[in-house]
């Protein structure tokens, strides 16, 4: 009998953990969304301010290239 009454607990402990999850994952993707609204606000207006936002980030990727490869240069040599 005391194996079922502590089977029972932990299948009472399993589901208030999930449900406490649950809740906080709920919360996290509230979070995540007032970010990504904020972003969004932050990337308008830099492009109102005529700043070309995929222009540099090309430029960004090109430049760590640049890096990637003379490091990798740098190891051969």
């Amino acid at each position: 009998m005391e194996q079922k009454q502590s089977k029972d607990e932990q299948v009472g402990f399993h589901k208030g953990s999930l449900t406490t999850l649950a809740k906080e994952r709920q919360e996290l993707i509230k979070m995540i969304q007032i970010v990504e609204q904020l972003m969004q606000m932050h990337v308008k207006s830099l492009k109102d301010l005529g700043v070309d936002l995929e222009k540099e980030a090309q430029q960004s990727i090109e430049k760590a290239k640049t890096q990637q490869k003379k490091k990798l240069d740098e190891r051969v040599a």
